[in-house]
């Protein structure tokens, strides 16, 4: 008998993940189906919750992220049923008419959930609202939107450096014109969701392009949302009037990314990834894979609900060294962590820049990635904005650690499938973030 390449090992508070690839090599074949897009689904939950009338959600993200924004709303007045895939049924209780909760809202490890629902929470005049998070969302920056909200007039209050736990007492906020520094959806769409009861336009214009799915559901909802991709704005013209609706959410195209990269790099792969939405604003990982020379096709384009869905197949493909940078990077900047897997596979050199934006996510995945995959045997150089790889190294298994980062945790288990013997991925149980069967699924993938 073949030991399982694959191993859990679950202890009380954390999970090992070990992968040891059998000796006579592994190809990765079949067809499967990701989760549920994280970003629509915490927009689906936020304003199915503000809305009039009732929004079903089909599709929905299982994972701790969403769930952490169903609860927040639910302690301030939405009626939301039991989280599923099939149908989640949200009673809308009116824009305008969250109601001060007796509780501290808990964001959980979601930086969605406290940026887009600060925007929110800002608005509702007369209520007082705290909110805090875990250990690592407590260290990441929220001056970013608190700045434009206390613009438009907003009164929060943090710890010295912008960040949480936060007190928010709502107000009567005014439209403006921010001319955000970076190109960020969370910052964007936290803006526009304030706008929703000003009176008046309320515009964000980025450096580049974030993704816009705030944008499209909003729309979708009701609210006159105007868009000039010749700037990189976005306007919200307010106060706006937000009907129930029914939502379709396809499958991550940043949970495929792992998948993508893992059949481009493990010889004799091929792989098909159903419904997957690719936005052009988050196709960017795409783009970047065909530039390394992936060989990667989508089949069955199509619209659901408003957003681009298709499904997409992989297979194994030599690759090469590529610069990534600019404009590409907002599109892209969720699936560098994964990329960089990919550049370690790659003939040459494979140079990632301004992406100093990783520094601030649940861990600082340049540090974090560059690390881990030298302690494979990478060969890693870390940039002030990025990162230079130099690929076609061989890999050998080792023990490495998520810094309980779900995107690292996956990325690393995806760079032990092409190393030589066994690795361990400690606090691999961050991956439940946003992708709660990706063991499961990867033993699936693995023939097991």
């Amino acid at each position: 008998m073949v030991s399982p390449p694959i191993i859990l090992d679950a202890t009380e508070h954390h999970h090992s993940l070990t992968v040891a690839p059998p000796p006579s090599g592994l190809a990765l074949r079949g067809t499967i189906r990701v989760p549920g897009d994280k970003s629509i689904s915490h927009r689906a939950l936020m304003l199915g919750a503000i809305a009039s009338g009732e929004t079903q959600i089909q599709g929905l993200l299982l994972g701790e992220d969403p769930r952490s924004t169903a609860a927040c709303f639910q302690a301030m007045g939405a009626t939301i049923s039991e989280l599923n895939t099939e149908w989640v049924q949200v009673q809308g209780i009116g824009l305008g008419n969250l109601q001060e909760p007796n509780t501290v809202l808990d964001a959980g490890n979601s930086g969605t959930t406290m940026r887009l629902m600060l925007g929110l929470l800002a608005s509702q005049p007369r209520r007082f609202f705290t909110v805090t998070g875990d250990a690592s969302l407590r260290s990441r920056p929220m001056s970013r939107v608190i700045h434009p909200l206390q613009q438009m007039g907003a009164q929060i209050w943090c710890r010295a450096g912008g960040y949480a736990p936060l007190a928010v007492r709502g107000q009567s906020l005014k439209p403006i014109h921010f001319r955000s520094p970076i190109a960020s959806a969370q910052v964007k769409s936290c803006i526009l969701l304030a706008g929703l009861l000003s009176e008046g336009k309320t515009t964000v214009t980025e450096p580049a392009l974030s993704r816009d799915h705030s944008e499209r559901m909003l729309r979708a909802f009701g609210a006159e949302v105007l868009v000039d991709p010749e700037t990189c704005s976005a306007t919200v013209v307010g106060p706006a009037q937000l009907q129930g609706q029914h939502v379709v959410v396809p499958g991550d195209i940043s949970s495929a990314a792992f998948w993508l990269v893992a059949a481009a790099i493990v010889p004799d792969s091929d792989l098909r990834i159903e419904n997957v939405g690719v936005n052009p604003t988050r196709t960017g990982i795409l783009e970047a894979l065909t530039l390394m020379g992936a060989d990667v096709q989508q089949e069955n384009l199509r619209q659901v609900a408003g957003e681009p869905v298709a499904d997409l197949r992989v297979r194994a493909s030599t690759l090469t060294g590529c610069t990534l940078s600019g404009d590409l990077i907002p599109r892209l900047i969720d699936e560098i962590p994964i990329l960089a897997v990919a550049a370690t596979a790659a003939r040459g050199t494979t140079i990632i820049r301004d992406a100093a934006e990783l520094r601030v996510k649940e861990s600082d995945r340049l540090a974090v990635m560059a690390t881990q995959l030298t302690r494979l045997g990478a060969k890693v150089t870390e940039l002030p904005d990025g990162l230079e790889i130099s690929g076609s190294t061989p890999l050998v298994g080792a023990e490495v650690d998520s810094h309980t980062d779900h995107r690292i945790a996956m990325s690393l288990a995806i760079a032990a499938l092409s190393a030589q013997g066994t690795t361990t991925i400690h606090r691999a149980e961050a991956a439940a973030i946003s992708y709660p069967d990706f063991t499961a699924t990867l033993q699936q993938i693995c023939g097991m």
